[in-house]
């Protein structure tokens, strides 16, 4: 990421995702917000997550760069399946092992494929998506409020493929109803958080649930090798996660 320009290229190597971008120090965690300033933009904001000596930086200019591959991938690509669209995501050297840019990785990967299947859906619903994720998908909050941001991401899919909102019948039933479903896989597998882990379930709910409620039929399949467990800020739960490579 860009961020990097800040820190001396021999440091760039040993960062760990739970470092300051900025100076390199760790992040300090809070458990009540504070009011920052990011340092790129100036935007005042309400923040949990700092360095020791304050460098913050906002959500919008944190994810700018992953953003704009994230967005280059899901509107080219012509694959039909969300697993092989996510993990080429996924494995990008450019992005973080943790962070929110998994919740528009997971959201953006299911609506290409549903695209590219032949379902009906248009780019400006993936828009819609990416817009509605954007607003609940915010860094260390499935720590703070108990919702990973794959949640929200994965759930607007089908609350735009249904056309769910507040006052609809069956159409918000479906929508909450995968939310559920997807919450729950992503809770099996805390202890500590892993978004990469996170997003794999989280597709495997959905891809099932929606040829059951909504009769779209995308290719299902298990990744079993995972690439990132070394890199693991917080420690890989190793053998306690499905996806791990021994």
């Amino acid at each position: 990421m860009h961020h990097y320009a800040f820190v001396e290229k021999a440091q760039i190597n040993t960062l760990k995702t739970e470092d300051c971008l900025f100076c390199g120090a760790p992040f300090q965690y809070l458990e009540r917000s504070q009011e920052m300033t990011c340092l790129y933009c100036g935007k005042k904001e309400q923040g949990n997550i700092k360095c020791p000596d304050g460098h913050y930086i906002c959500e919008a200019c944190h994810n700018s760069d992953s953003m704009r591959l994230i967005e280059e991938i899901v509107f080219t690509t012509t694959s039909n399946n969300p697993f092989e669209i996510s993990e080429l995501l996924i494995n990008h050297p450019a992005l973080p092992v943790l962070g929110c840019q998994h919740a528009y990785i997971a959201g953006g990967a299911l609506m290409a494929a549903i695209k590219n299947q032949g379902s009906g859906v248009s780019p400006e619903d993936i828009k819609e998506v990416f817009a509605r994720t954007g607003r609940q998908a915010q860094g260390g909050y499935c720590g703070l409020t108990g919702i990973c941001g794959v949640v929200p991401a994965i759930v607007a899919c089908f609350s735009v493929l249904t056309g769910s909102r507040c006052g609809t019948d069956r159409q918000q039933q479906i929508t909450m109803e995968a939310a559920t479903r997807v919450m729950r896989a992503i809770t099996a597998l805390t202890g500590p958080s892993c978004c990469k882990a996170y997003v794999r379930a989280g597709l495997e709910v959905a891809v099932r649930y929606l040829g059951e409620s909504l009769g779209i039929v995308l290719p299902l399949e298990r990744v079993s090798k995972c690439r990132h467990s070394l890199r693991h800020p917080h420690g890989c739960r190793t053998e306690r996660c499905p996806y791990f490579d021994a």
